[in-house]
């Protein structure tokens, strides 16, 4: 990484039209991905060329703009973020902010599949806590739900994250006939092993081979079916981001729902996404987009840099449009969860 200059915060907080304070930012580092998961991408993906790609020194910059500009909470994501070549770097570099209290929190999710390799690293760095997306604990279904993925390679990625102190939170998303009776084992794993665990809808983004409304599992059904020999308490817990928790009396654990269909969460929503390229989407079920990219290169300065963020902040929606049911059978919006970020 280059020579970094120091941040000087701005005063004035980014609010949106609805009055919601924007302080948690989710910034995908890259669209690629060493899985192909059924529910997220098509198996035959055409990636975005390198010179679209931001470098790790113009996310450090703009990452830093949004700090500068009240947010407290970064998340990196992918695709899979750790596919990227030189990440740790750019960990390292963002780490400075977790350092002088201008970040709360420099968190990342990933399918675990390189953990083994950097979860030291991120401790280092001042990573505290992670998201690993795990679907199932069944090594064939594992297989078929993410093409490409190895799941003894994930289990040695926990274990490594665990050993060096980071405290794992795993994601599972619902899918109907799929993993739809492994629930009870997810949750008696990821308490077993002191980790919660976050159930997530399936989201209508970007096409895909398969047909959603064969996918879609409400959490609702979920959750009712759980209860029949869970006991679920509801509690105030909250990670900065959208789920609803409940904690399960027989683990102790805490169980997370995720639910942008069936009960979504946009009148909280405090975050914002930005893609590899550079472009920021004020909500992720909504095509409206600002370009960052253009002003980040066009001046040393940050200058038009925040003006842009303001701006497009001053254009974020009330909420998203979401729907999976036989009348909707094309996705929301065109873009993959791997573009935008998870």
């Amino acid at each position: 990484m280059n020579q970094i200059v120091p941040l000087v915060a701005e005063t004035t907080p980014m609010v949106d039209p609805f009055g919601r304070s924007i302080t948690y930012l989710r910034v995908s580092v890259t669209d690629r991905c060493d899985f192909r998961c059924v529910y997220c991408m098509a198996e035959d993906m055409t990636f975005l060329p390198k010179r679209d790609v931001l470098s790790l020194e113009e996310l450090d910059r703009l990452c830093s703009a949004f700090i500068a500009k009240g947010v407290r909470r970064l998340r990196l994501t992918g695709g899979e973020p750790l596919v990227r070549r030189n990440i740790m770097s750019l960990v390292r570099s963002l780490g400075r902010h977790l350092d002088s209290g201008y970040l709360d929190e420099l968190t990342l999710t990933t399918n675990g599949s390189q953990l083994s390799r950097f979860a030291g690293e991120l401790a280092d760095a001042g990573v505290r806590r992670i998201n690993v997306s795990i679907d199932t604990l069944d090594p064939a279904r594992f297989r078929q739900i993410t093409r490409w993925g190895d799941l003894d390679k994930v289990m040695a990625g926990l274990d490594a994250a665990q050993a060096a102190g980071l405290k794992v939170k795993l994601n599972a998303v619902a899918l109907k006939g799929v993993n739809e009776n492994e629930i009870d084992d997810l949750i008696r794993f990821a308490h077993g092993r002191g980790m919660d665990l976050t159930l997530i809808e399936t989201m209508p983004l970007g096409e895909i081979e398969l047909d959603r409304t064969e996918q879609y599992l409400p959490l609702s059904t979920v959750r009712s079916r759980l209860e029949e020999h869970w006991t679920l308490k509801d509690i105030p817990y909250k990670t900065g981001g959208p789920a609803r928790y409940v904690e399960v009396a027989e683990t102790g654990g805490r169980l997370g729902f995720i639910t942008p269909l069936t009960h979504n969460f946009c009148e909280s929503c405090n975050r914002v996404r930005v893609t590899c390229t550079g472009t920021l989407f004020m909500c992720l079920g909504q095509e409206d987009a600002t370009d960052l990219r253009a002003p980040l290169r066009a001046s040393e300065s940050d200058a038009l840099l925040s003006a842009a963020i303001d701006e497009a902040i001053g254009r974020k929606p009330k909420g998203h449009d979401f729907v999976i049911d036989r009348d909707h059978r094309r996705p929301a919006v065109a873009r993959h969860m791997s573009m935008t970020g998870g």
